[in-house]
């Protein structure tokens, strides 16, 4: 059942051959077996994630069932679900019980999916290893010396491992693209607006966006499908009609199903500073992309060398903003001891926030300062403005952009920790595509070393459709995206 796609559950359970309430424990025996190990969850709740199967099991018995209907879905912990602890990582909001759910959440509840549970992510979804949250690494299952990437990396490990059929994660500069590609899995992150923020805990809201993370692009389909949607308590929700995003991966098109497909090969994606190996992969799969009709194009973004630096003014910036509200006042972690409300600030927020948050604090309070605003966060948006244009005279050129999702395979847990620079690096190629606000999606395409490589696809706005059945017919003719680690299979 752990290897079945999430079509195929729907099935199964449709047709009575397993329960809501049977699949729902396997899933549970399967996290306290091996999260131990991984630590990819923080909250688990056993008899809330049953009782939703009971009621998954009497709409399946009523026939009132749609595609998720009792299959269990891991959250990542940044989505406020009412009832649950709801902790985006930090002691700051340890012991925080949300009183609603998010609009994710919602609609997934609505769709008859089972909660499974709250999966671990760095502190405020700020890192690229999930290595600064407050309650411990989480480890790739491919290699537990390994990070799964960030900031969805709980998520990414859940899936990896076989302890939740998918799982959601946010998408802010490649949090759910790099951890995809470093634990094996298709991850997509959509259009942004396409998916609801509402009790999304903010990061940067110009730049985050929820997105799946499943095995493979058909079941990301049928997530995304459940997750998009208009929601009018979100002013950045694009008011759009309902999409299927399954509806192109079912049709037959000959053996040469992507003719007329161009895909674009910009140059700044295969220079020095991506590992060799990953190059090699990337060359191989784009090689099956033209075996399956596509042609390919060479094109250039040339200001995609300055994502990086733009990115880290803008996104602090908005950080500063959005962590204001977290001052020990109304809820969260407050200092135990202090002497008046200035001294209870300080305190609350030096010790409810890590390393990385308070870092990315301080830079952004201080790109917004009086004399530093027009230097820094101005410029900052001005290169946004570059890069987007860029890619708008690339889709003149192309369909579908593709690359590398990572420029290394996963590195050893703390081996950048002391080298912020590097680890931002880390993202160099997903970046552009949150300053943009472009959809797109990262799928495996090989293993370099025993550790698995990721391709990234980059779509036009409201592509994702599209760009779901390209990744699908690759992923059709090859078989990576099925290969699972070692030590997590079903007999162990």
């Amino acid at each position: 059942m752990i290897e079945r796609s999430l079509r195929e559950i729907a099935s199964s359970l449709a047709e009575r051959r397993i329960s809501s309430v049977e699949l729902t424990r396997l899933y549970l025996d399967r996290i306290a077996r091996h999260n131990p190990a991984l630590n990819a969850f923080i909250t688990i709740d056993e008899e809330a994630s049953l009782a939703q199967a009971r009621a998954a099991d009497e709409r399946l018995r009523r026939g009132d069932a749609g595609p998720l209907t009792g299959i269990p879905i891991a959250h990542k912990d940044i989505f406020c679900s009412e009832g649950w602890l709801t902790t985006c990582g930090s002691r700051m909001l340890a012991n925080f019980v949300s009183p609603y759910d998010a609009s994710v959440i919602a609609r997934f509840r609505a769709a008859g999916a089972v909660l499974l549970g709250k999966t671990n992510m760095d502190e405020f979804a700020m890192g690229s290893s999930n290595e600064t949250s407050f309650f411990g690494p989480v480890r790739n299952p491919w290699d537990l010396t390994r990070v799964p990437g960030g900031s969805s990396g709980g998520s990414a490990a859940a899936v990896a491992a076989r302890l939740a059929p998918a799982a959601t994660g946010t998408d802010t500069g490649g949090s759910i693209r790099q951890p995809a590609a470093l634990c094996n899995l298709t991850g997509m992150k959509p259009t942004y607006g396409v998916v609801s923020r509402y009790g999304m805990i903010a990061f940067a809201s110009s730049l985050d966006q929820g997105g799946p993370l499943a095995r493979s692009a058909e079941d990301c389909a049928v997530m995304l499908s459940a997750m998009a949607g208009f929601d009018d308590r979100d002013s950045t929700s694009l008011d759009r009609p309902a999409e299927d995003f399954f509806r192109d991966l079912v049709s037959d098109r000959g053996s040469r199903p992507l003719s007329g497909l161009r895909i674009g090969l910009p140059a700044e994606f295969f220079d020095a500073g991506c590992d060799r190996e990953i190059i090699e992969l990337v060359d191989a799969a784009v090689a099956d992309y033209r075996r399956l009709g596509a042609e390919t194009v060479s094109i250039s973004l040339p200001n995609m060398r300055l994502s990086v630096p733009a990115y880290y003014v803008i996104a602090p910036a908005e950080a500063s903003s959005n962590l204001a509200r977290f001052d020990g006042v109304r809820y969260g972690y407050r200092a135990a001891e202090y002497h008046d409300l200035i001294d209870m600030y300080r305190k609350t927020r030096a010790q409810g926030f890590g390393a990385e948050v308070k870092r990315r604090i301080l830079i952004g309070t201080y790109v917004l300062s009086h004399g530093y605003y027009d230097a820094y966060y101005l410029q900052a948006q001005r290169i946004r403005r570059l890069i987007a244009n860029d890619f708008a005279e690339a889709f003149r050129q192309c369909d579908v952009i593709a690359g590398p999702t990572s420029p290394t395979t996963a590195f050893r847990l703390g081996e950048k920790a002391a080298d912020p620079v590097q680890m931002y690096l880390s993202d160099i190629y997903t970046i552009a595509v949150n300053l943009a606000g472009l959809p797109a999606v990262s799928i495996p395409c090989g293993f370099a070393a025993g550790l698995p490589a990721g391709l990234q696809l980059i779509g036009n706005y409201f592509t994702e459709a599209r760009l779901l059945d390209v990744a699908h017919r690759y992923q059709m003719v090859t078989g990576w995206h099925l290969q699972h680690p070692r030590g997590f299979d079903s007999e162990d």
